[in-house]
């Protein structure tokens, strides 16, 4: 099994470029084949969540040609009526997406419930509430969740939480239904108003993405498009808490700044240097960091897929900070590992009482999800000697071409075989070194 080999101590410094947002490029390429003409999606993130999606449009019949690294075009007019079961989509939660658009053109959809990172639960019930909505009966069975519906009718839908994933299914589904359907309790976050603007680039009527209110108009049919997805935001921002958490300087590349915000305010709040720009922002660390209280909430507020990275930068920084997770109730599985670093964490419930210590120190440390896994990376870069962060498998799903990036940026990290001999020898000398 490959992990990363990482020796600490190295301040990061230089530039780095942004791909495109893979929470964007998830629900996107589901709605790709909610016409028969074909589609071209440009800025799309070569990471193991994407092709696994792509194969499993592929395995249901569309056609998928892959223009270079970033850019697909897609033609869903051989959709097959099969369940969406491939063995790949099983472990993204952007499966889901696949029961929207497929409700919408067809009226049907099969797909198997996803699994995703374990950072708690992901219930469907709003999704279900709102197709229900819409005039389509659902049912769970075998692991699958079923969709069908005569026809699809424009409703009011009121979520009862903010959901992202609920948000973007209900859009999908109410585009091809026959009147307006009312989104309210909407979530705002820039992958979806993404995703409003490619469905309107195919000829969707969408209005007031990005605010908590979407009016969505059906129509009969979709047409081709070409579009780009946004650059990724929770990318972004883990280079930007990296910079902090080593005391480095690194201007980031390819970002919308108004994406950043809560993050650039709280790493102004700690201490750092932020310059922003038309489409790049630097972070600047000179100097221990202090203190502060972090809170998630959905956007424009502090992202939950951030809060992994803010607690790595606060475990160094001086004085107590508090971070409160409202989003995900099982986010905070990765302290037990940053405690083996030299942290010290205390977690109440949903809450993590952080008191700041002087320096992490390398070991042996294991990612638990996706945001987690980067997290634990940033303070390897942190850490006095050497470290090795196992199962980077969840961190494949969204990031490109992490350890290139990083090492660009001057750090000392490597992908090694855990099964080789000479690796596995040499590995535990510089754990006891």
């Amino acid at each position: 099994m490959d992990f990363y080999s990482i020796r600490g101590g190295n301040p990061l410094s230089g530039e780095v470029e942004i791909a495109g947002a893979k929470n964007a490029a998830l629900p996107i390429l589901a709605a790709s084949i909610m016409t028969n003409e074909t589609v071209t999606v440009e800025n799309v993130p070569d990471v193991s969540d994407i092709r696994a999606i792509l194969s499993a449009i592929e395995h249901i019949g569309a056609i998928v040609e892959r223009v270079d690294r970033h850019t697909y075009r897609i033609n869903g007019s051989q959709i097959k009526d099969e369940p969406v079961d491939d063995e790949a989509v099983k472990k993204i939660r952007g499966s889901y997406y696949l029961i929207g658009s497929l409700l919408g053109k067809y009226k049907r959809a099969e797909v198997t419930l996803p699994k995703g990172c374990d950072i708690g639960l992901r219930p469907i019930d709003q999704h279900v509430k709102g197709f229900r909505a819409l005039g389509a009966q659902i049912r769970i069975e075998h692991g699958m969740i079923v969709a069908q519906a005569k026809d699809l009718s424009g409703s009011h839908v009121y979520l009862d939480v903010v959901s992202v994933g609920a948000t973007i299914n209900i859009m999908m589904a109410a585009s091809m239904a026959r009147g307006m359907t009312i989104i309210e309790n909407a979530a705002k976050e820039p992958h979806v108003v993404d995703l409003a603007n490619f469905l309107n680039s195919m000829g969707a009527q969408i209005k007031g993405a990005g605010t908590d209110i979407i009016r969505v108009r059906g129509v009969q049919r979709l047409h081709s498009t070409e579009y780009s997805i946004i650059p990724d935001q929770i990318e972004a921002g883990t280079y930007m808490f990296a910079a902090a958490a080593t005391h480095g300087d690194v201007t980031i590349h390819n970002v919308i700044p108004k994406h950043l915000e809560s993050l650039t305010a709280k790493l102004e709040e700690i201490g750092c240097e932020v310059e922003t720009s038309d489409d790049a922002v630097r972070v600047v660390a000179n100097r221990r960091l202090q203190s502060t209280h972090v809170k998630t909430l959905p956007y424009p507020g502090f992202p939950t897929d951030m809060q992994p990275q803010i607690t790595v930068v606060l475990g160094l920084s001086e004085g107590t900070s508090i971070i409160t997770e409202s989003i995900f109730e099982s986010r905070f599985k990765y302290v037990d590992e940053l405690i083996r670093m030299g942290a010290q964490i205390k977690v109440e419930g949903n809450t993590a009482i952080v008191s700041g210590v002087r320096e992490y120190t390398g070991t042996s440390i294991v990612a638990p999800d996706l945001r987690a896994g980067a997290a634990l990376v940033i303070a390897s870069l942190a850490a006095e000697g050497y470290s090795e962060v196992h199962d980077i498998k969840y961190i494949q799903r969204g990031y490109e071409d992490f350890p290139e990036k990083l090492r660009a940026l001057g750090a000392d990290i490597r992908i090694l075989d855990s099964d080789d001999p000479e690796v596995k020898s040499r590995s535990q000398i510089h754990l006891v070194s």
